[in-house]
């Protein structure tokens, strides 16, 4: 399986990017999905996850009600919309696919089996 992320740029704060992952090779099973993030000097943290159904999501406290994710199982993609942008969201930005937690979110990273090669975005206030 391959994870190819896009969609990160520079944003003025306040603007918004959507991210997109697309999911090639052996995708025939369900899994869940997820987008991490890593400042310089922090350590990675999931700001949203999405089941296979897309019934059950998580956000990280610090990006609820400006981000969505989202998903397209028939194109084998997930996105994550960011309004709002803060500096503080300044990072890169990776997606990552779960097989075994399919139906329940997980936000930790060991928990998930393969990682996109991240995309940059960057805030500027």
């Amino acid at each position: 399986v391959q994870l190819q992320a896009s969609g990160g740029g520079l944003v003025q704060a306040g603007g918004s990017l959507r991210l997109s992952c697309a999911a090639s090779g052996r995708t025939s099973s369900r899994y869940g999905m997820g987008w991490f993030r890593q400042a310089p000097g922090k350590e990675r943290e999931c700001v949203a996850a999405i089941s296979w159904s897309g019934g059950r999501s998580y956000y990280a406290g610090s990006v609820k009600g400006r981000f969505t994710i989202s998903r397209d199982v028939a194109k084998n993609t997930v996105y994550l919309q960011m309004n709002s942008l803060k500096p503080e969201d300044t990072a890169v930005y990776y997606c990552a696919l779960s097989l075994a937690y399919s139906e329940v979110v997980t936000t930790l990273p060991e928990r998930y089996n393969y990682w996109g090669q991240g995309t940059l975005v960057t805030v500027s206030s």
